[in-house]
């Protein structure tokens, strides 16, 4: 009976020989930290890993098209924008998340490569505008297919089930995140 209760604790504890990285993780924590709850990890530590894997997924189909993450971006928000094409470079920080430093230095990526142009905005109020040129347009547009194409790839490894709950988890998530300050959970 001791040895039944001695195996019953180490429920839990100890990975399985099936165990992936975050179960290893999780393990040693719990050896080495056993005050603390790290079944966070589970979900936060797997997320993690799932987004830099998606990334990797992703941005091997920007590299055939010449582009890197940020540049795919960039036209993707000019795109969006329908035509003519073209926003300021704020609003073009502003809907890829980026600081403005850092948009310069697509934008001049971009237009180097003949896929993008700056001009003065024609009523001013926005100042420079940046605007997709022709093989720009052609460019995204393959790009972008080709990248939902992918996306439709790496989501079929879920059931249309598993997709509209994980969908529905992750939404709720953002929503109730978005609401708080950050650390606010801190205490």
């Amino acid at each position: 009976m001791e040895h039944h209760q001695h195996q019953h604790a180490q429920v839990g504890t100890q990975p399985g020989p099936d165990a992936d990285h975050v179960a290893l993780i999780q393990a040693a924590w719990r050896r080495e930290r056993p005050d603390l709850d790290v079944s966070p990890l589970a979900v936060i530590g797997r997320l993690h890993r799932l987004a830099a894997r998606l990334t990797g997924e992703l941005t091997l189909v920007y590299a055939r098209y010449g582009l890197s993450e940020g540049e795919f971006d960039v036209l993707a928000a000019l795109r969006r924008a329908g035509a003519p094409y073209e926003r300021a470079p704020g609003e073009l920080a502003a809907h890829t998340m980026v600081t403005t430093g850092a948009m310069t230095k697509r934008i001049d990526r971009l237009e180097r490569a003949g896929l993008v142009t700056r001009r003065h905005a024609e009523d001013d109020r926005r100042g420079r505008v940046v605007a997709l040129t022709d093989a720009g347009l052609r460019l995204i547009d393959e790009a972008f297919t080709a990248h939902v194409r992918n996306e439709h790839r790496l989501l079929a490894l879920l059931s249309p089930e598993e997709s509209a709950a994980l969908r529905s988890l992750l939404t709720t998530w953002q929503q109730r995140l978005d609401g708080t300050r950050p650390g606010a959970a801190d205490g």
